[in-house]
C-alpha cells in the first residue's frame, strides 16, 4: 500500500501553543485541550502523527530565523555555481575546444575572421557546441526524471527523504569542488560530466527540499493554532483555507527571497575575487569554488536542526527503488479523482519546460555576446538578484496585504514567462531588438529578477494546495518532473532547430507557443480552490483504506493502494 495512516481519532488532543522560544519537545510536552469533532466536510485532513511543531532553529535553518535576520540551507542552495558558473566553465571550454567549420579542424572560433559557427567531433560526426550545451541540459534532465520516478515517492517513507536530500546534496558539493580541476579546452568532456553531475544533484535537491514546505508550513505554531481554532469551531472553513494558504505562501515566498540574498551574497563575494585575480590561470574555477564553499558553510545547518517527522514504514515485501514507479502507476490511475492536480501537473510540465528551455537559450546567446566573461556575468547576475530580492518582498506584502489568492499572482508572473520568448522571437527580423545588444541582457535580468522569481514562489505554493496531505514527496516528486525533468524535451528541440539552421533565434518561437498554450491553460482549466477539497477527499480515503488493512509489518501485500 502507498501509504500507511495511524488510526484517525478526532478526539486526539491538540498542543497547546506556547511561547515560540521553546524547543519541540517542551511544546510537545503541552497541556493536552478536549475539542469537538470536526464536521465531516471540513476542508481538513489533521495528520495525527506529523511530529513536533516547527521551532525557531528550525524554520530558521530553512531559510531563516522568524526575524529574517539570516538564511541557511535555502541561501547556500541558490543555483550560482551548478547552473551559472558551471555552465558558463563547460561552454567556454567547449569553445575553446572547437574550431570553425568553415576554415576546418585546427581554426579557431576566436579567430577574427571566423565564421562565428563552432563544432566539436560528436558521435563520429561534427555537432555545434551551442547544440551540446543543450544536449548536456537534456540528458541532466532526463537523469532528474529517472530519480523523481524511481526514488522520489519512497522518500515519503521512513526516514529515507532525510538521507537521501543529504546524499544529493553532498554529491553536488563533491562535483563543484572537482571543477577546480578544469585547466583547458581538452578537459571540456570532464567538464560536461562535472557540469550535469553538479546540476542533476542540484535539481534533486531543490525537489526534495521543495517537498519538506507543505509539511513543515501544517506545522508552524501559527497553522497548529488555526487548525485548533477550526476545529473547535472558532473560524469557519474558508477562513481557516484563506489563513492557511497565505501560511503557505509566507514560507514559500520568504525562502525564495533567501534564495535570492544567497544569490546576491555568492556574486558579491565572487566580485571580490574576479576583479583582484583576473590574470589568474584559475581565475574561472574560484568562483565555482566560493559559491560552493557558501553553499556547504549554510547547508549544513539544516541536517543538524531539522526534527524528524518520519514517514509510515515501507511496506512488507516492497522495495524502495521499486515502489515509486508502483506508486506513480496508481497515482495516475487516480486522476479522476484529482483533476485540477494533474491539469497543472500537465499544463506546469509544458510551462517549466518552455521557461527552462528560455532561460537557457538566452545564457547561450549572452555567454556569446560577452565572450564567456565570468565578471560580467557576475555584473548582470548582481542586477537579477537585487531585482528578485524586491520583487519577491513586494509581491509577499501585496498578496498579505490584500490577502490575494495563490493563482492571480501566479498568473501576473506568467505573463512575463511568456513575453521572454516573444521578444527573443524578434530578433529573427532584426537586429536592432531580440536579444543582441548588451542592453538587451541587462533588462532581461531585471525582467526576470522583477516577475520571475515570485513564479517559483507561486507556482510551488500552487502545488502544495493541489497535494493531498501525506503524500508530499509523491507527489512533489511528480512536481519536479514537470518543472525540472520537463526540460528533457525543450532542448532537444532547440538544439535540433539550432543545429540544422546555425541560428539560436531559430528556437524562441517554439518556446514562445509552448509557454502560452500552458499559461492558457493554468489560467483558464485550473480550479485551486476545488483542487484542494478534491486532494483532502483523496487523503481522507486513503487514510480510512489504510485503517482497514491489518499492520504492514504482518502484511503480505505487494501493490501499493495509492
Amino acid at each position: 500500500m502507498s501509504h500507511q495512516f495511524p488510526p484517525e481519532n478526532p478526539h486526539a488532543p491538540v498542543e497547546e501553543l506556547l511561547d515560540d522560544t521553546k524547543d519541540g519537545a517542551e511544546q510537545t510536552a503541552s497541556v493536552a485541550v478536549a475539542r469537538p469533532a470536526p464536521p465531516e466536510d471540513h476542508a481538513l485532513v489533521s495528520l495525527d502523527n506529523e511530529g513536533p511543531i516547527v521551532t525557531r532553529k528550525e524554520l530558521w535553518a530553512y531559510y531563516c530565523d522568524v526575524a529574517d535576520a539570516s538564511s541557511v540551507y535555502y541561501n547556500g542552495d541558490n543555483g550560482v555555481g551548478p547552473l551559472g558558473y558551471s555552465m558558463t566553465l563547460f561552454q567556454g571550454l567547449a569553445q575553446a575546444a572547437g574550431y570553425d567549420p568553415v576554415a576546418g579542424p585546427g581554426s579557431s572560433c576566436s579567430a577574427p575572421n571566423a565564421s562565428g559557427q563552432c563544432v566539436l567531433p560528436w558521435s563520429g560526426g561534427t555537432k555545434a557546441v551551442n547544440s551540446i550545451v543543450l544536449i548536456a541540459n537534456g540528458l541532466s534532465f532526463m537523469f532528474m526524471t529517472l530519480i523523481f520516478t524511481t526514488i522520489g515517492s519512497a522518500a515519503d517513507y521512513g526516514t529515507f527523504g532525510r538521507w537521501l536530500l543529504l546524499v544529493l546534496t553532498v554529491v553536488c558539493w563533491a562535483a563543484q569542488f572537482g571543477s577546480m580541476g578544469l585547466l583547458g579546452p581538452a578537459q571540456w568532456q570532464a567538464a560536461m560530466a562535472l557540469y550535469m553531475l553538479g546540476f542533476i544533484s542540484y535539481g534533486a535537491t531543490l525537489v526534495f527540499y521543495a517537498a519538506l514546505f507543505p509539511r513543515l508550513a501544517r506545522n508552524t505554531p501559527h497553522s497548529r493554532d488555526l487548525r485548533t481554532r477550526y476545529e473547535r469551531g472558532e473560524i469557519d472553513a474558508a477562513e481557516y483555507e484563506r489563513e492557511e494558504s497565505l501560511e503557505k505562501n509566507r514560507i514559500s515566498n520568504i525562502s525564495t527571497m533567501h534564495s535570492n540574498w544567497g544569490y546576491l551574497f555568492t556574486l558579491l563575494i565572487n566580485l571580490s575575487v574576479l576583479l583582484p585575480l583576473n590574470n589568474d590561470p584559475k581565475v574561472d574555477n574560484l568562483p565555482v569554488f566560493s559559491t560552493n564553499a557558501y553553499w556547504v558553510i549554510l547547508g549544513i545547518w539544516w541536517f543538524i536542526y531539522q526534527q524528524p517527522r518520519p514517514g509510515p514504514p515501507l511496506p512488507k515485501g516492497e522495495w524502495y527503488l521499486t515502489i515509486g514507479w508502483k506508486q506513480i502507476w496508481q497515482a495516475c490511475k487516480q486522476y479522476r479523482k484529482l483533476p485540477y492536480t494533474f491539469l497543472y501537473l500537465f499544463s506546469f510540465f509544458l510551462l517549466a519546460d518552455g521557461l527552462n528551455t528560455t532561460g537557457t537559450l538566452v545564457s547561450i546567446c549572452q555567454n556569446d555576446l560577452y565572450q564567456f566573461s565570468f565578471l560580467q556575468n557576475t555584473y548582470l547576475g548582481l542586477a537579477q538578484a537585487i531585482t528578485s530580492i524586491i520583487s519577491t518582498g513586494g509581491f509577499w506584502y501585496i498578496q498579505r496585504y490584500w490577502k490575494i489568492k495563490t493563482k492571480p499572482m501566479f498568473v501576473v508572473t506568467n505573463v512575463f514567462t511568456i513575453f521572454i520568448p516573444l521578444w527573443g522571437m524578434i530578433g529573427l527580423w532584426t537586429n536592432r531588438f531580440g536579444f543582441h545588444n548588451s542592453w538587451e541582457f541587462w533588462a532581461y535580468n531585471v525582467v526576470f529578477g522583477l516577475f520571475q522569481a515570485p513564479y517559483y514562489a507561486f507556482s510551488q505554493t500552487m502545488m502544495a494546495e493541489l497535494t493531498p496531505p501525506g503524500f508530499d514527496n509523491m507527489y512533489f516528486g511528480l512536481f519536479g518532473l514537470s518543472n525540472r525533468a520537463s526540460s528533457m524535451i525543450g532542448p532537444n528541440v532547440i538544439q535540433a532547430i539550432i543545429n540544422n539552421t546555425g541560428n539560436n533565434w531559430d528556437g524562441f518561437p517554439f518556446l514562445f507557443a509552448l509557454c502560452t498554450a500552458a499559461s492558457l491553460v493554468i489560467w483558464f482549466g485550473v480550479d485551486v480552490e476545488k483542487g484542494r477539497k478534491h486532494a483532502v477527499a483523496f487523503a481522507r480515503e486513503q487514510r480510512s483504506a489504510a485503517k482497514a488493512l491489518p499492520d504492514p509489518t504482518d502484511m503480505d501485500t505487494k501493490e501499493p493502494v495509492a
